[in-house]
């Protein structure tokens, strides 16, 4: 692609063209019909396995109207911060359900999970205090740590051993933090919890999870993995979001009242940035009502989820070692990866690759995400194409 540059802009063109020469350069596709099991791409229709839409609920009748009637009571849009313009009574009947549904003394709802973790962490640890993370923690939570300009020990992935000896061997902190996704969001294992706990209670320390991939996926209902390991009341802060299960938009942040009341007065994102839609709102209390009343959708993404992975392994795909319904199907080579996505795409499945940054140079996959508003005939079909394009590739025999 060329580019108009001139000296200030030139490395930036530079870099953009050692993306492209490198198969990195991050092509987004268009889609133009609703979100779903399928959707159409260039006027395509394809088998979704991108979408973190769990529940398939992102597209549903039932939260449809609810956003259509909470537009026709309450308008649009919530007017500006809620710490200056006021609350609306939706955010409230939101963030007091959620925290029912969690099990957890109290909720706040920001405008996105990402926003969460930046406005959570920053806030519970600053200068002089320590953060022990998970090595594969996402993003946000990484950029929630440095924003917080609290020390960052690493500790390696989901191993509690190290976390312990990471702990032993920093002695210089004000406070503490753990932080650990739940499901990590690009191979697919959880967070061994119990342990973790475990451990910020023999040393005294905060413990914050973020359950993005879990919240609608573990647990009662989709409750979450807090309710997975029935860890009630024992987890500090439980970072959540509801644009993957919940189908809609927006963050959560469960857990201890004190730390929950000390967020709204001290969560930047909270006091400086407006909340959540009144349409979004209101779909997001409806997607809790649905998982209150059953927890049918949930079995059926599971339902889902155990025949790709079973007939995957029998083809003799790579699946990594996920045990949630995300499936990576590793493959190393990002060059490989991308062209794996393309052969897919022009054979109607839409599953896309991922390289590095987003995971080590070396580990390039083509992430599976499995829903529950994938029908038998969808599986079945997009199987077919997967042996057919690995077969192709060399990937399998």
């Amino acid at each position: 692609m060329d580019y108009e540059v001139d000296r200030k802009t030139q490395w930036i063109a530079d870099e953009l063209q050692t993306l492209q020469e490198s198969g990195l350069f991050n092509q987004i596709p268009v889609i133009e019909s609703a979100m779903g099991g399928r959707i159409r791409i260039g006027g395509k229709e394809l088998i979704n396995f991108c979408a973190n839409d769990y529940l398939g609920l992102a597209n549903h009748p039932r939260l449809q109207q609810a956003a259509r009637d909470a537009i026709e009571k309450y308008g649009i849009g919530p007017g500006a911060v809620r710490s200056i313009a006021g609350t609306n009574v939706l955010h409230q009947q939101l963030e007091e359900r959620l925290a029912s549904f969690k099990g957890a003394d109290a909720c706040i709802t920001f405008q996105s999970g990402f926003t969460a973790n930046l406005a959570t962490i920053p806030a519970l640890v600053g200068r002089g205090d320590v953060i022990f993370s998970d090595r594969l923690n996402h993003a946000s939570i990484i950029d929630g740590c440095r924003l917080s300009r609290a020390t960052i020990v690493a500790y390696e992935h989901n191993d509690v051993d190290d976390l312990q000896e990471k702990i032993r061997q920093t002695t210089e902190y004000g406070r503490r933090l753990i932080v650990t996704d739940g499901v990590f969001s690009m191979d697919g294992d959880i967070a061994p919890l119990p342990a973790i706990y475990e451990v910020a209670n023999e040393h005294g320390i905060m413990l914050m999870v973020d359950d993005a991939h879990g919240e609608g996926v573990l647990g009662r209902n989709g409750r979450g993995i807090v309710d997975h390991f029935d860890l009630h009341g024992k987890i500090d802060v439980e970072i959540g979001t509801m644009s993957k299960a919940f189908g809609v938009v927006g963050g959560i942040v469960a857990g201890k009242r004190v730390i929950i009341d000390w967020l709204r007065q001290r969560g930047r994102p909270f006091l400086f940035s407006s909340a959540m839609t009144i349409p979004d709102t209101a779909a997001c209390l409806e997607a809790v009502d649905l998982l209150e009343s059953s927890g049918e959708l949930v079995q059926a993404l599971w339902a889902n989820a155990k025949l790709m992975k079973a007939e995957m392994q029998k083809m003799g795909f790579d699946i990594g070692h996920s045990e949630t319904p995300i499936i990576p199907l590793m493959l190393g080579d990002v060059k490989l990866a991308r062209q794996f996505s393309k052969e897919l795409l022009e054979n109607g499945v839409f599953a896309m690759a991922i390289g590095y940054p987003t995971v080590p140079e070396g580990k390039a996959r083509v992430r599976v995400m499995n829903t529950a508003a994938h029908s038998q005939a969808d599986l079945e079909e997009a199987l077919g194409t997967f042996q057919l394009v690995g077969r192709k590739l060399g990937v399998i025999d």
